[in-house]
This record gives structure tokens, C-alpha cells and sequence, in this order.
């Protein structure tokens, strides 16, 4: 979106405002909106450009005619404007090389402000911030998705306290988006064959800073009926409408950008949802005269996947027959045959069930993947190993970027107002400079107090009006939930428990032992209440069931008043909890978690973390800024992994949290909570930053993704053609290369175990079958083994040529030292070797010695 040199006029200024995201983490524009008027604007969803349908004349002529508010207006649009009109941006002042190339972002759903509900939860919040982000950094970014009919769920608790789903169409007309239109006026239409038909695709833009984030919708006259619905609901309808949404994203968002004048050059697929972008491109690549193995090689060199979660639920799979239904017609396209095409994302479960995944399926079609933390990326190395085959786990080349939070959206206003008075003004272009946060340390702790007590009221009032509102649908119903004044009480030490209801995030964890709860929960010196809030999925009945558990237990003597569920779990609920609550609570069974973001939010608003270590927490904690449940022990008998968990809440909450609360010096400051909270936001306020987390993206991916695919367009594409030609040869002599002991007989395994502090020189013998050595990799493993562990501590050691043993064979020869600690096993294997390679593996070729 062009922003104007000068400033246009009030009216003018508050309706290029609302049609900008920008709103979204810029208090300054939101307040002239409620300056207005703030009953309509809350009644509204804080959503500006409804709000400037509905506001009455006569109120906003009074407004705009307000000197003071016109002065509020110029001064915000003039922030605004220096904004998206920067004269350098980190990415351009770093990257100069590569500014001139466009990354798209591809997500199935975006949580950018519960103005535009296109998320149903942490994933869609994850790729909004991510895309508020590369707006801030700079990035030549754009953003694809789906514009869902209706809403994700909004959900109600009935006097049972069961989940009901609800329902709302959403009208697009009041949404902070605009139809993207040709230079005739008329609505750019792009479209995509499904079956047996042509479905035509219009698409919306909703501008989010400096990005573009781009909505694909099919609800178009020219469809059929059926046609107008395939994007209803997000993860809603049959598991026809599922693939058809994903073709749509994937396929039809390609050819959407196209469309618009697009060219990027790497594609980031936010989660498996729109891997079949990877065949389009393939297809677009061959029909303009690339070669199959060229276009595989350009596809995967600019393709980078993120995988979200090991729950199976969370990889998408479909049946061959289903795939067969829809790509029948597609493969030909690509000059493969049935098998070939579905090679691509074949997956065999231990019954040797057969299905066709979409995560198998980006992982091969992408040289970068990640998961979400450290412990995401190990856990999904080992998930996804059949996908490399003969590759030792911790070498697969699925690395990690953790997650973050983008910081100005989810900070408290109070907290910027601390920031700016002790930190300096300049604080939001220092999120990435983790010395710079040391200054938390230097606030006056009655004024850090006092800042965190004011937080927890607002939110206390906030959420006491929700749970009002919920009780007033109970009205002449004997439902048993205490009344408003006897919940969330402002003085007591609060915990937040909020997240997507599945049961391996163990709500009811607390509950184990409902008595030793209570006593915690109802210690009159020391009162702790506990807050709930989260959706279950519509088809997630045990989710569900967590729901009704937990309020079953708020209306039981001992838990009135103390355990309170909130309903509606938005964007908007969950700012007010991670800014309000004292302790956040996280308790997944591990390692199941890939990140759990929620708990992000809460140190930079003061709050502290009390997590399993898992996601991203055991990246976090450091021993003074949050406390653990448990350790890193993963016990296979989950009845005794859950309490041995339980015992640790139990134990540490009690005898360590709440005293650190409750315990208060003469001026009636806790200090150990105030140094605790304080290290908790010095130590993760950067770490955990999407502004951190899409820096990494950027240095491990997006850039050496745009060099490679600068090298191979440059010079009509002649590195490219070099490199596939050398993958090529590769390919066709690695049958016949192999690797064995230069007396030619098997290896015992005796001969293979070094033993404590041994020092061995070891020689094989390679036959290259034609290839240089030069070519090929030769390397000795050093692995200690541990009969409870497995391999461990593996340690490779590079051979060197020491002679040449005939035609096409040569001798390699190293001399390994094992550790004093421990048994150790050497193996040796060949792999090719190239300059180009983004890692050792990415031609997925490897020999071992057995």
C-alpha cells in the first residue's frame, strides 16, 4: 500500500489506518478509534474499519472537528508514514546482495488481530507475528493464505460446562482487507482445476506494515454452489474439502502471485498445509522447458519447510486413492508415472498401512527444514528419519529455529510506558540486543511492582466481565458456578493455564490428587487461584472432556472461586491473561510440545514460567527466571511419568512459588518474586522474539536460499544445468561404489570396538567406479556405546588417501582416538562432496562400511 508524502486530512488519515494492520501492535492509531468512541469501538472486536461503518455522524464530526484529536491523528500518521517509508531497513542494510528478491510465506491460517479471525490458534498466531516481523525487519516478504467464510469457532460454555461451538459468517466488507482489482477495476481471478472442474479464485490483500498478505477465496459467482463453500471454516468439513483447501492454497496461491506480477524466489511452507506448492512449482519450472532433475533441484534449493508439532494429527495424510482422485491428471504434467509421483509423499506406518503425507512430501520437495525448538528439531529428526535412509538421526538435515513472539504486539502499554521512562524511547529498535535488556535490572522495584500489580487489575476486571457475561446465560438454571464477586480476586497469587485443549498438554494434571490441590489452593495465608482458558478441536471429544472436567471441578467445594474457566479463548483473552497473571503454567508430556509460544508472552510482561522442559522452555530456564516440573526423564509408563510430574507441581508450587509470592519486605514489595520476574524478562525478553526468530530464518535460510537461486538463474541457468548434470552422475555410479576392509574380509565385531582411551589406525579400501576422489567424502565414525542409551557422542574423522589399490580403488586412511570413558564402535562411509551442497546429506547418498 503507497503511503502519501503528506499528511491527507483526518478523515483521510483514519481510513488508510484501518486498512493497514499496522494497527494491531501500534497502540497510538488504536487510541484515536477509541477516542471516538470506546463502547462502539470495544463493541466493534477493536476492529477500526467496522467502527467507521457504525460510528454515528454527528460522533465523529465532533471528534475530527477536535483540535487535540486532529493533533493525535497527524502525529500517529506521521509515525506511520516514517514507518513504511524507511531510508533503510535492517534486511536491506545487512543484504544488499539479495534485496532485490522476494521470499512468500504460505500458511493455511493467520493470527494477526481478532479483526481478521483467520486463526484458530497457536500456529495461525505464530505466522501473524512472523509476518509483523519481516515488516519491521525489512524483508522483501509476502504472505499467502485462505479467506475462510466463517470464523473459527467462537465458543461458548454451556451450564454443564460443555464446549458449544459457534458459528459466524463473516462479512468481508467490514474486514481490514481490500478485493485486489486489475487497472480496469475488476477483480484479479486466478483459478485451479479440481477433479473434474475449473475452480475460479478472487483474492483479498490485507496489508499487515510493509507485507502483503494475500487471501484466496473461492466464494465467486462464476463456482458452483459447492465450489463457494470448499473455504467455509478453517480445518472444517470432509476430507474432500481438506485437500481441496490445500490445493487452493498451495497450487492456487502460486498461480495467485503469478497472477499479481509476483516472481519470489524462496517459498517458506509455514506447517504441511500448502505442500502442494512444491508440484506446482515443479510444474511451472518443466512446462517452461526445464528438464524433471532441474527443476527438482531449483524447487528444493529455494524451498524451506517448517514443521510444527509430532502429533500425527498435526502432519496431514491422505489416502492413495484420494491423491489418485485429484493428481491423476497432474502427474503427467511433472513426466512422472503413478509411482514416481507418489514416491514423493509415500508413508508406511508399522502395519505397512499405506497414505500419502503432506509432511513427507515438503520434506522432500525442501533441502531446508526446521522444527520449532531444540528439542522439536532432535524429536523431529528421529520422527521423520525413514525419510533418510542409512543417515544417522542427529545428522538429518532438519535443523531448528525456536519460536518467538512479536514483542509489540503481545507487550502491555504499561509496560511500554516502563520501558520508555527507564530503558529510553529507543528500546523497540533494541529488541534483538540481548546486553541492552540488562537495563531491567536498574528499574526501582516498588515502581516494577507496583507496574505488575496495575496489570493483574486490569486484567482481573476484563475477565471478571467476560465470566459476568457467561453467568447471565445461566440465568434461571441451578448451574452451581460461583458467583462474579467470588471469582478472580486481585490479591491473590494467580496461575494461567491457556492453550488448544488435546490431551497430551495434560490440563487436568493439577488434579491428580484433588485433596493436596485444595490445600494449596485454600491456604488462608497464601490463597492461589487458577485460571483456565483454551478451545478444544470441534472433532477433539477427549479435548472436550478436559473442558468439562475442569469445569465440573470449579463448582466443588474447595475449587469454588479458585479453579475458573474462561470462555471464548481469542487473541484479545489471551492478551489480557499473559499480561496479568503471575505464573504461567505449562505442563505437555514431553517431548510432545514443539514450542508452546503462549509462555513467551508472559515474561515480557512480568510474568513467570513454571513448565515441563519441554518446547522451548529447556532453551529458556537457566535456573533463576521461572522454575520446571520435573526433569528431562521421559518415563514410558505415562501413569507414572503424570505423577511423578504431579508430585513436582505439587511439591514446588507449594513450597517454593507461592512463599516467593506472599513473602513481602517492610515497603509490602515481594523482593525474591520482583528478582526472579525481573531475570525472567532480562534473559528471554530477546531470546524469544520473533524479531530474534525471523533474524535466524533470514541468516539460515531466506539468504542462502536467494544466493542459490541468483547462482542458478544467472547465465541462462548454466550453474544450474552444471550441478544437476554432476547429481546426475552421482546418481548412476553410486550402485557400483563401495567400501570394504583393505584385506577384503569382513570386519568382526571385535575388531571394530576401540576401548577406553585406545588409539587405532584404521584403513579401508573405496572402489569410486570412475568418479574423482576429489568427488567423494570418505569419513571413519567414532560412536561410544551405552547399553541403556544407544549410540552416543559420535565423532567423525575425515580419511585421507594414502595410495591407490588398483582401477578405480584407493586406500583412505585415519587415526581415531577414543575417549577414556566408555566402550566405542567405529564404522566408516562414503558421500559425495560438493562446494554447492547446502549440507552433507542433500543428496540423501551414503555407503556404509556395513
Amino acid at each position: 500500500m503507497a503511503v502519501k508524502n503528506t499528511y491527507p486530512g483526518t478523515q483521510e488519515a483514519l481510513s488508510e489506518l484501518a486498512f493497514n494492520l499496522y494497527f494491531s501492535w501500534n497502540p497510538d492509531v488504536r487510541d484515536l478509534y477509541k477516542f471516538i468512541d470506546n463502547d462502539l469501538w470495544r463493541n466493534c472486536g477493536r476492529n477500526p474499519v467496522a467502527f467507521l461503518k457504525q460510528v454515528p455522524a454527528e460522533t465523529y464530526k465532533a471528534a475530527i472537528d477536535n483540535p487535540e484529536f486532529d493533533k493525535k491523528v497527524q502525529m500517529a500518521y506521521t509515525r506511520f508514514q516514517q514507518y513504511m517509508n524507511p531510508k533503510k531497513t535492517r534486511f536491506s542494510k545487512a543484504h544488499p546482495d539479495v534485496s532485490d528478491q522476494l521470499i512468500a510465506y504460505f500458511s493455511a491460517e493467520y493470527g494477526v488481530h481478532e479483526s481478521l479471525p483467520n486463526y484458530a490458534g497457536g500456529l495461525g498466531i505464530l505466522a501473524g507475528d512472523h509476518c509483523k516481523t519481516a515488516s519491521d525487519l525489512g524483508l522483501p516478504f509476502v504472505a499467502v493464505g485462505l479467506m475462510y467464510k466463517h470464523a473459527y469457532f467462537s465458543q461458548e460454555i454451556d451450564a454443564e460446562g460443555n464446549q458449544c461451538e459457534l458459528y459466524e459468517k463473516i462479512n468481508s466488507s467490514t474486514l481490514p482487507v481490500t478485493l485486489v482489482k486489475n487497472e480496469n477495476g475488476q477483480p484479479v481471478h486466478t483459478e485451479v482445476e479440481i477433479l473434474d472442474r475449473t475452480v475460479v479464485l478472487q483474492i483479498w490483500k490485507a496489508q499487515v506494515g510493509r507485507i502483503a498478505l494475500f487471501l484466496l477465496d473461492s466464494n465467486v459467482e462464476k463456482n458452483a454452489p459447492e465450489d463457494r463453500d470448499i473455504i467455509s471454516s478453517l480445518y472444517g468439513g470432509s476430507r474432500d474439502t481438506r485437500i481441496q483447501q490445500e490445493i487452493i492454497l498451495g497450487i492456487g496461491g502460486l498461480r495467485a502471485l503469478d497472477k499479481m506480477g509476483y516472481n519470489p524466489t524462496v517459498f517458506h511452507m509455514n506447517e504441511g498445509h500448502s505442500a502442494f506448492l512444491g508440484l506446482e512449482r515443479l510444474a511451472k519450472y518443466i512446462d517452461d522447458g526445464m528438464s524433471l532433475n532441474s527443476a527438482m533441484e531449483m524447487v528444493r534449493s529455494t524451498s524451506l519447510f517448517t514443521t510444527h508439532t509430532p502429533i500425527p494429527a498435526g502432519n496431514e495424510a491422505f489416502e492413495i486413492e484420494m491423491i489418485e482422485r485429484y493428481f491423476s491428471n497432474f502427474w503427467p504434467r511433472l513426466g512422472m508415472n503413478r509411482n514416481q509421483f507418489m514416491a514423493l509423499g509415500l508413508n508406511k506406518n508399522i502395519h505397512e498401512h499405506e497414505n500419502f503425507s503432506l509432511t513427507i512430501l515438503a520434506l522432500n520437495l525442501s533441502y531446508m527444514a526446521n522444527g520449532v525448538s531444540k528439542l522439536h528439531g532432535e524429536v523431529s529428526r528421529k520422527m521423520w528419519q525413514k525419510v533418510f535412509p542409512g543417515i544417522p538421526t542427529e545428522e538429518i538435515p532438519i535443523g531448528h529455529v525456536t519460536n518467538g513472539v512479536h514483542t509489540e504486539s503481545w507487550l502491555h502499554r504499561k509496560m511500554i510506558a516502563l520501558f520508555d521512562e527507564y530503558l529510553g524511547k529507543d528500546w523497540r529498535e533494541n529488541i534483538h540486543e540481548k546486553k541492552y535488556w540488562d537495563g531491567i535490572l536498574n528499574i526501582p522495584d516498588d515502581v516494577y511492582w507496583n507496574t505488575m500489580q496495575e496489570l493483574k487489575q486490569e486484567m482481573s476486571a476484563h475477565l471478571r466481565k467476560r465470566y459476568s457475561e457467561r453467568l447471565s446465560r445461566y440465568e434461571g438454571v441451578d448451574h452451581g458456578y460461583p458467583t462474579t464477586e467470588e471469582v478472580i480476586d486481585e490479591n491473590t497469587f494467580t496461575i494461567g493455564f491457556a492453550r488448544r485443549f488435546a490431551p497430551y498438554k495434560r490440563a487436568t494434571l493439577m488434579f491428580r490428587d484433588p485433596e493436596r490441590l485444595k490445600g494449596i489452593l485454600n491456604n488462608p495465608e497464601r490463597p492461589v487461584q487458577i485460571l483456565f482458558a483454551g478451545k478444544a478441536h470441534p472433532h477433539n471429544d477427549a479435548g472436550k472432556e478436559l473442558i468439562r472436567t475442569i469445569n465440573q471441578f470449579s463448582r466443588e467445594p474447595g475449587f469454588r472461586g479458585k479453579i475458573v474457566f474462561i470462555e471464548g479463548y481469542t487473541i484479545n483473552v489471551s492478551r489480557s491473561l499473559v499480561s496479568g497473571v503471575d505464573l504461567w503454567l505449562n505442563n505437555p508430556r514431553r517431548p510432545l510440545e514443539a514450542s508452546g509460544t503462549s509462555g513467551q508472552k508472559v515474561p515480557i510482561n512480568g510474568g513467570v514460567n513454571f513448565s515441563v522442559l519441554d518446547g522451548w522452555w529447556p532453551e529458556g530456564y537457566n535456573g533463576k527466571n521461572g522454575w520446571c516440573i520435573g526433569d528431562e526423564t521421559e518415563h514410558p509408563d505415562h501413569n507414572q511419568q503424570d505423577a511423578i510430574d504431579a508430585n513436582s507441581f505439587y511439591e514446588t508450587l507449594e513450597n517454593e512459588i507461592v512463599p516467593a509470592w506472599y513473602e513481602r519486605n517492610a515497603q509490602g514489595i515481594p523482593e525474591k518474586w520482583v528478582k526472579i520476574s525481573k531475570e525472567s524478562l532480562r534473559s528471554l525478553f530477546t531470546q524469544f522474539s520473533t524479531h530474534t526468530m525471523v533474524w535466524n530464518y533470514t541468516k539460515q535460510y531466506y539468504v542462502p536460499g536467494m544466493q542459490r537461486s541468483a547462482k542458478y538463474c544467472a547465465d541462462e541457468g548454466a550453474q544450474l544445468f552444471k550441478f544437476t548434470r554432476w547429481k546426475n552422475r552421482m546418481l548412476r555410479h553410486w550402485r557400483s561404489i563401495y567400501l570394504q576392509s583393505v584385506s577384503g574380509r569382513p570386519l568382526s565385531e571385535d575388531d571394530r570396538i576401540f576401548s577406553a582411551g585406545e588409539e587405532r589406525e584404521i584403513s579401508v579400501q573405496v572402489y569410486v567406479d570412475g568418479l574423482k576422489p576429489e568427488e567423494l567424502r570418505v569419513e571413519l565414525i567414532l560412536e561410544r556405546q551405552d547399553a541403556i542409551h544407544g549410540h552416543q557422542q559420535m565423532e567423525i574423522y575425515p580419511m585421507g588417501i594414502v595410495g591407490k589399490l588398483g582401477e578405480n580403488a584407493f586406500e583412505y586412511r585415519v587415526k581415531a582416538k577414543a575417549r577414556s570413558n566408555g566402550s566405542y564402535r567405529f564404522n566408516c562411509r562414503i558421500l559425495p562432496t560438493h562446494p554447492d551442497l547446502f549440507n552433507r546429506h542433500e543428496t540423501r547418498l551414503i555407503k556404509w562400511l556395513d
